[in-house]
């Protein structure tokens, strides 16, 4: 391992933003200024930007240096996290160029997808970028979208030797037993996502929370809090009530959509407009939408 200083990101949740669209497929600002906002007044150790659940492949570079701004501008002293989409290494390291400016010191790190299954090539991937931009680095293990596949003991490898690391996200099943591994083997938090479907177990065996897209990341911060104050069954009692709406919005190719239809139920987004896919909401799903919102603690069932 090089003898850079390790930094570590926060514990806790962070707040994943989308990207609202008008529908005329432009960025809708208004929007995520409200989403913004909304998020600002929850106990979040941050938000991250640019991630898959914003759409951030199918952004323009222009459009993310604009999102980066903006959300920097509304929520000035919030840590952020940028996603970065490209697995090519000077790909990615154009990426961060274009919003490094704009980010500031409001950075705290980049969400880096791992580039291959071998551990040297990775650690290679991660410390070029470092060497060219000074970024710190979330390794996101996410192989339903980058197709790549690595063993838990060649991810640990490259945590320990890649010292821009400042955690990771671990998105590849059987996350429990692959967080447990992790939180035993390196020294840097290690944080769930997939929408929260495996959030109370992954706290169990050692997450450092959460940084997934939901519509009630008050949910999400309501039981890693709960966990920390009474353990596993008192996070269990505080993540109950969420649970109905983490199963629903957890679809395979409309998972994007339903959540943006749940923040339009919730008067953040103006619609559920996307630019990634061909699905459509059916009447039906609209209807489920509204029903799994307003059964949500602190919600009017009217």
């Amino acid at each position: 391992m090089s003898d850079l200083a390790r930094h570590r990101l926060a514990q806790g949740i962070w707040g994943l933003l989308a990207t609202p669209f008008t529908e005329g497929g432009e960025v809708d600002e208004p929007s995520l200024i409200r989403l913004v906002e909304h998020y600002a007044r929850l106990d979040l150790s941050g938000m991250t930007v640019l991630g898959v659940f914003g759409e951030a492949a199918d952004l323009a570079p222009g459009e993310r240096r604009r999102i980066v701004a903006l959300v920097r501008e509304r929520v000035p002293g919030t840590p952020l996290v940028v996603g970065v989409t490209s697995l090519d290494t000077d790909a990615a390291i154009a990426e961060i160029r274009n919003v490094e400016d704009v980010g500031g010191d409001a950075v705290d790190s980049y969400l880096v997808q791992l580039n291959s299954a071998d551990p040297g090539e990775v650690v290679k991937h991660y410390r070029r970028i470092h060497d060219a931009t000074g970024a710190r680095v979330v390794a996101q293990d996410y192989p339903a979208v980058s197709s790549v596949h690595i063993t838990q003991e060649d991810l640990l490898t490259v945590v320990r030797e890649a010292a821009m690391v400042s955690a990771v996200k671990l998105e590849s099943v059987p996350t429990p037993t692959k967080v447990a591994y992790l939180s035993d083997g390196c020294d840097v938090p290690v944080f769930g996502g997939l929408g929260g479907s495996y959030l109370l177990d992954e706290l169990e065996c050692g997450a450092a929370g959460a940084m997934t897209g939901f519509t009630a990341p008050e949910g999400l911060v309501a039981c890693w809090q709960a966990y920390l104050a009474g353990g596993f069954a008192a996070a269990s009692a505080a993540w109950a009530p969420y649970l109905p709406l983490v199963n629903f919005e957890f679809q395979p190719g409309l998972a994007r959509l339903l959540r943006k239809e749940g923040f339009k139920a919730q008067g953040l987004f103006a619609n559920s407009s996307s630019r990634s896919g061909r699905a459509e909401l059916t009447d039906e799903l609209r209807r489920l939408v509204l029903m799994h919102q307003a059964r949500l603690p602190g919600r009017s069932a009217g």
